[in-house]
């Protein structure tokens, strides 16, 4: 995803469609072509990595000013690829339908044609296989949500945990928009009923098995959160960029394996900061407040200790998500 800085550079906008294979990437491309708000005067360039069940109509490809060019192997998508289609379509925009085994990071890091920038990165996924998929091929999930603009699962059915499959995605892209749709359309208020602590509390308990659905939720929910007072145990991350009575009270969060790791908290003002050491356990019991903060690029939840103790390490001190 390109930096806001580097908007203004694009000249030839790239939309990245991940996904794995099956997930809806060519459903969802194949009706956004078609859409009026989607229309431009040059041409798009199609560039398809995978070929699924859904096909492209050339015919209907053509009447909206659409040209597609496959690609059938990895090492076949490259920089001198990529410039001699720019060369021959000069493109006003570019769409990529990614193969959903091959590395996300591999297309992120390469060197486009000069004017081209990845602007919307955009991820499918079929809720009905998913656990299976993030139980073989959970790596390559991660990498194709981490920069996700849009992550959509589609085929949602009454009895998936979509609580679980969202918390998935947020451990690694806390600004990603998750939406689930069904055959009738988009579900809304998947977390309402699965609250495992309680909101109306005076102080809100965060068990050590819960933290990271308080994590995701009090991100999502500030109206849940803001000017109540939460309870949990965590583990002390200080930085030089922190003021002096600044500290993270968090927990390390596993996002793909035991190699793959990632700290998860919230920014806390207490007096007694100054005397804390990165590594030290402590538990917290804090007003949630709300406000920008550079770290969440953006507003988000800031703690106000009531007090804060040191304590003995968790027994579990990773944070599962699934």
């Amino acid at each position: 995803m390109a930096e806001i800085d580097e908007i203004d550079e694009i000249q030839v906008p790239v939309y990245l469609m991940a996904g794995f294979l099956d997930s809806g990437k060519s459903t969802f491309l194949n009706f956004t072509i078609a859409q009026e708000y989607f229309a431009l005067d040059e041409t798009t360039l199609l560039i398809l990595c995978e070929e699924g069940e859904v096909e492209y109509d050339a015919r209907e490809l053509e009447k909206y000013n659409t040209v597609m060019e496959i690609i059938e192997e990895p090492q076949e998508l490259t920089p001198q690829r990529l410039t001699a289609m720019d060369i021959a379509y000069r493109p006003g925009r570019i769409v990529i339908e990614y193969n959903g085994m091959w590395p996300v990071s591999a297309l992120e890091e390469m060197e486009f044609p000069g004017g081209w920038g990845i602007v919307q990165h955009i991820t499918t996924v079929d809720a009905s296989t998913f656990q299976v998929y993030m139980n073989n091929m959970k790596s390559l999930f991660m990498e194709m949500v981490r920069g996700a603009d849009l992550v959509i699962f589609n085929r949602c059915e009454k009895g998936l945990p979509l609580a679980t499959f969202r918390r998935s995605v947020k451990v690694v892209n806390q600004s990603a928009e998750i939406i689930f749709e069904d055959e009738q359309g988009e579900i809304e208020n998947i977390f309402e009923d699965e609250m495992p602590f309680d909101l109306d509390a005076d102080v809100i308990s965060i068990r050590e098995e819960d933290y990271g659905i308080w994590y995701i939720d009090a991100m999502d929910h500030p109206e849940r959160y803001k000017g109540k007072t939460v309870e949990f145990t965590g583990m002390v991350l200080k930085s030089k960029e922190f003021p002096s009575k600044m500290f993270v009270p968090g927990r390390m969060a596993m996002t793909c394996c035991a190699d793959d790791t990632t700290f998860i908290g919230y920014v806390c003002r207490s007096p007694y900061a100054p005397k804390l050491k990165t590594g030290q356990w402590v538990k917290v019991t804090a007003a949630v407040g709300y406000d920008y903060v550079r770290a969440y690029h953006g507003e988000g939840p800031v703690l106000e200790a009531k007090s804060v103790e040191l304590t003995e390490p968790l027994e579990e001190e990773l944070v599962y998500f699934n």
